[in-house]
């Protein structure tokens, strides 16, 4: 008789930034380590580039080269007029990447200006990370938890917005 085939471990791609200032991919990989099945059901690869514009290209790497069945890829824009043009540029670059290699590349960017308060910046960053790390887990293992927070204004980051109250009156 042949020998068994060992069951390999699904991958999930964590891709962070060095000119984030929040260190956003170990909050994934933290986040991730805490999700039911880590190390035998799935692992996490990680990498790290020097800005957002590099997101898409180390993103598509990760499927690729790396047979990662998801990737996370978080970064930072500041705050200048033109952060904000290169953010959307960058988004645009791993929209294609998701297009090219029919893989889900979860875009989670923290904006520099979202609060002018450390402290709650970082909160943002961590928060952020965490929930978009546990969103691919479940994207991944157990989709149903996305479909029962659909409607809800369930938000990474800040507090939840909640669903519309349509028909009440105010």
């Amino acid at each position: 008789m042949g020998k068994k085939k060992k069951h390999q471990p699904v991958r999930i791609g964590v891709v962070d930034t060095m000119f984030a200032r929040y260190n956003m991919g170990k909050a994934a990989v933290d986040e991730l380590g805490t999700c039911p099945g880590y190390g035998e059901k799935f692992i996490v690869l990680t990498k790290t580039v020097p800005g957002f514009k590099d997101l898409a290209v180390a993103a598509k790497n990760l499927i690729e080269k790396d047979h990662c069945s998801i990737v996370v890829a978080l970064g930072m824009p500041g705050s200048a007029p033109i952060d904000k043009q290169c953010a959307h540029e960058a988004a645009q670059g791993i929209m294609q990447a998701q297009l090219l290699t029919s893989t889900p590349i979860l875009e989670v960017f923290v904006h520099e200006d979202e609060s002018d308060d450390p402290a709650v910046l970082a909160s943002v960053f961590d928060d952020r990370s965490r929930k978009h790390a546990r969103n691919a887990y479940w994207m991944l293992f157990e989709p149903e938890q996305l479909a029962k927070r659909a409607g809800q204004g369930v938000r990474q980051g800040f507090g939840d917005a909640g669903p519309l109250n349509v028909g009440a009156t105010q």
